[in-house]
């Protein structure tokens, strides 16, 4: 589920990282596991983006040519508060080890400027620079920088040496800001000359409150370019995952990926859904339900014609894809997460629609409104349909591609999350 605007085609795994990080079941970090045995901090996941091999085939990035003596600033939203703070590093997808010459995390002012007198240093085991293995990850210690639920932070990182491709998040709908040197620590966003939409090497915030008995009642959204936002207004924060958290006061974390599948890697859209589901959905902190929303692509890509990302694109039927979601519903169960089901959005129109697509869609959507096995449903079929069509999106929450709601469509998913929670 994506719209492509370049089309070169990269060859290389995308399943070595599930084999690392963990496929169905989280790993977390040992700082994290020695955390959860003293009871010392409540570190709740705040933000949250899932990695991707890098790639050129979605709006420019610099994912490929990678980063050297160059200083990253990235601005995110955090949906918890706290008084201190930990940024998530994933190098999922390097092939050498990943250099981190310094980061700092600080309060967003606006663009890629930060609040004065809020940037703090952070450390890697008490260090300011840390190196992360080929295919690992790599969480900070706590800094202490008080937050409240949807303030916006910057974390910056200075990379001294040659990165490499760089494991990213294609589609942030924020902008990223680059600078030549060391500017790690200014206040000021002048040297930071360069931008794009994506996020890199970062994946999580989380922040931290006292010694104080875990709420758990985060909320993972996981799923496909719905769920990452596609057609939202770019650097507002209009995701439904932002409109969720606005509603509940929840912490919400967004793992979707644009075209992602259940059933199948891609090397333009992340591993299938099966296999990322431990690292980015179970291994989060602080989190008691995942909402699910995949399978248009799995049921869409052998309709559309002549696009090479959409690839591979078996004709996938309803039980096979079925059978995908009770995995993910065995796994959020056995790690005591509420597993919430969401129908597939209409598609009638898109690139995705056709005679089977329509078939298996309505298939898929009256297992997962009637079968029982999840805790809740999330009808964003009925919720977003064309009341003259239901087949088509309503165009008041169209964004135009038949496919992806837009601004107002995000909210109504986000009240029909609420509504079942």
């Amino acid at each position: 589920m994506e719209t492509v605007r370049r089309t070169r085609r990269i060859a290389a795994p995308v399943v070595a990282a599930a084999l690392v990080l963990g496929a169905l079941v989280g790993t977390g970090s040992g700082a994290e596991k020695a955390e959860a045995r003293t009871g010392a901090v409540r570190w709740s996941a705040a933000w949250g983006a899932a990695p991707q091999l890098p790639s050129t085939g979605f709006t420019p990035n610099w994912s490929q040519e990678g980063f050297s003596r160059q200083s990253l600033r990235q601005v995110v939203r955090v949906t918890e508060g706290g008084d201190r703070a930990r940024i998530r590093l994933s190098h999922a997808y390097g092939t050498s080890p990943l250099k981190i010459t310094g980061a700092t995390i600080a309060r967003t002012a606006k663009g890629a400027a930060v609040q004065e007198g809020s940037v703090r240093h952070l450390t890697f085991g008490g260090k300011r620079s840390a190196e992360i293995p080929a295919r690992g990850e790599l969480r900070s210690d706590a800094a202490p920088l008080r937050l409240k639920e949807l303030d916006s932070v910057t974390v910056t990182l200075y990379l001294a040496g040659t990165t490499g491709p760089a494991t990213f998040h294609s589609q942030g709908w924020s902008d990223t800001y680059r600078a030549d040197g060391d500017h790690r620590a200014d206040a000021s966003g002048v040297a930071y000359t360069s931008r794009t939409q994506s996020w890199y090497y970062l994946t999580g915030v989380e922040v931290g409150g006292g010694a104080e008995p875990a709420k758990r009642d985060g909320i993972v959204l996981f799923g496909d370019s719905v769920t990452d936002g596609f057609g939202s207004t770019p650097n507002t924060n209009r995701r439904y995952s932002d409109a969720l958290a606005e509603r509940t006061g929840r912490p919400v974390i967004n793992q979707g990926i644009g075209g992602n599948l259940v059933l199948n890697d891609s090397a333009w859209y992340g591993e299938r859904a099966t296999a990322r589901f431990g690292r980015d959905v179970l291994d989060q902190p602080g989190v008691s339900t995942v909402v699910i929303l995949e399978g248009l692509n799995d049921i869409g890509f052998s309709e559309a014609k002549g696009q090479p990302t959409y690839k591979p694109s078996p004709v996938v039927s309803s039980a096979e894809l079925i059978d995908g979601y009770r995995k993910l519903i065995g796994a959020a169960h056995d790690k005591g997460l509420k597993a919430v089901g969401a129908t597939l959005l209409p598609l009638k129109g898109s690139d995705h629609w056709g005679a089977h697509a329509a078939r298996t869609s309505d298939e898929v959507n009256e297992w997962i409104r009637h079968s029982g096995e999840f805790d809740a449903v999330a009808d964003f079929d009925k919720a977003l349909a064309d009341p003259a069509d239901p087949d088509r999106l309503n165009p008041a929450y169209d964004f135009k591609d038949a496919l992806h709601p837009n601004d107002a469509g995000y909210r109504v998913m986000a009240k029909t999350v609420a509504d079942v929670l």
